[in-house]
């Protein structure tokens, strides 16, 4: 009964952070627009192109952090309660490939780092000079680079955390036949 408690609790969570993901991105996105558009409608120092910046950063963080965990999750119900059998975990990894132009990404990279673009053309509307141009260039290139990194570590992470989960279940397993 505690198995069946702990995956409804679990598929609950994944199900929670899944909605939760895609309202963070919506609201984030709502917010790094409101805040570029005020800082080129006000006429602000390209500096000031930063606030939405960070504001995109933190969105994708946070959008991240929720799909690494609810992915670490599916991946640990697969390995530790279907087993043998196949359910959803299963089943949802073996349907077919989705074709290149259909697929949906849970990360939204392409979006964000639109997004980013659309914020370094922001600091020269009103002509930044060289310093200020490095000054938000910098931390742009990070943000990208966060973007990019991340995008290729989720794309290996079921396969990580599948091997991981295997590998930590297999004690369990050897103990259990020896019982």
């Amino acid at each position: 009964m505690a198995d069946q408690t702990e995956y409804g609790e679990l598929r609950a969570t994944i199900r929670e952070r899944g909605t939760a993901r895609v309202w963070i991105f919506v609201f984030g996105l709502t917010a790094w627009g409101a805040l570029s558009a005020a800082v080129v409608a006000l006429g602000l120092a390209p500096i000031f192109a930063l606030i939405p910046l960070l504001v995109l950063a933190a969105t994708f963080e946070a959008v991240y952090a929720l799909h690494i965990g609810v992915e670490r999750i599916g991946r640990y119900l697969q390995v530790f309660h279907e087993g043998k059998a196949y359910g959803w975990e299963h089943a949802a990894m073996q349907l077919a490939p989705i074709p290149p132009g259909a697929k949906v990404d849970a990360l939204f990279p392409v979006i964000f780092l639109a997004a980013g673009v659309v914020t370094l053309f922001t600091v020269n509307l009103y002509g930044a000079t060289p310093q200020e141009d490095v000054i938000v260039i910098v931390p742009w290139v990070a943000f990208c680079v966060r973007v990019v990194r991340a995008k290729g570590f989720a794309r290996k992470q079921r396969a990580i955390d599948l091997a991981s989960f295997a590998h930590l279940k297999q004690p369990q397993d050897t103990q259990n036949t020896r019982s």
